[in-house]
């Protein structure tokens, strides 16, 4: 008898035993299940969250032509290398960029192009040009070009995810099969690669700048604007080229 309570308090030790691995397994299971619930939830709520955009005010550029605008035998090219997250590129945008198409280009006096400058601040940067380039082959790169701008609000803080371009893209009523093919397909990676290249050896080296091209007597002449100046630094600028050439 004393032998059979031995075994009995044995299997009951082994049983509470059992039953606490159990529950502890239960828990640990549990507590993956959570975590994982709540990985899920940080990663899936961002992709169903309706998207905010700011909207643009239009803006009609006289004979655009992809990411350029003006008569394209214009005598002075300006040609802008910015970066969609710069700050200052906005400024440009927002302040000075409008005073400058309506003094230079709709006269003719000027062609603006806008290119650019890599990925300069990061992949967001990349990213947002290549869309804006795939905007463009539906004619409506500088829709996207200030969509963009409307929409910063800082470097590197997702202003500029797939999502969010595509969105961009669907309130401008683009094609979105063709927009999403292009952007995914990585069409204008290289352009925009080469953009950042061209603007070194163009000796750029923050955004935005602008280089100005013209001819004077049939020899190539360049003026470089760095920073977001205010309109009078263009005005000057432009006006002396334009009496370099006699046509002031």
């Amino acid at each position: 008898m004393p032998n059979e309570q031995v075994v009995s308090k044995r299997q009951q030790l082994r049983d509470k035993r059992a039953r606490e691995q159990q529950r502890g397994r239960l828990l640990m299971i549990g507590g993956i299940a959570i975590v994982a619930i709540f990985i899920v939830a940080l990663v899936v709520y961002p992709m169903l969250k309706p998207i905010d955009l700011a909207t643009i005010e239009p803006f009609e550029r006289p004979q655009v032509d992809f990411n350029s605008t003006g008569d394209p035998d214009a005598p002075i090219t300006i040609t802008e290398y910015s970066d969609f997250q710069c700050p200052y590129c906005k400024r440009f945008a927002d302040q000075t960029e409008r005073q400058l198409i309506d003094a230079y280009v709709a006269t003719g006096k000027a062609r603006f192009v806008y290119r650019s400058f890599g990925s300069f601040i990061g992949p967001e940067s990349g990213a947002a040009a290549e869309a804006a380039y795939c905007a463009g082959d539906q004619g409506q790169f500088w829709e996207f070009h200030d969509f963009l701008f409307a929409n910063h609000t800082g470097e590197n803080v997702g202003d500029y995810a797939t999502r969010k371009l595509e969105a961009m893209a669907e309130s401008l009523g683009l094609d979105m099969n063709a927009f999403t093919s292009c952007l995914s397909s990585g069409k204008y990676g290289d352009q925009v690669v080469k953009d950042g290249q061209d603007g070194v050896a163009a000796g750029i080296q923050a955004t935005p700048s602008f280089v100005l091209t013209y001819e004077v007597n049939g020899e190539t002449k360049t003026r470089l604007i760095e920073g977001a100046q205010p309109f009078a630094q263009f005005q000057a600028e432009i006006e002396a080229a334009l009496t370099e050439m006699g046509l002031q």
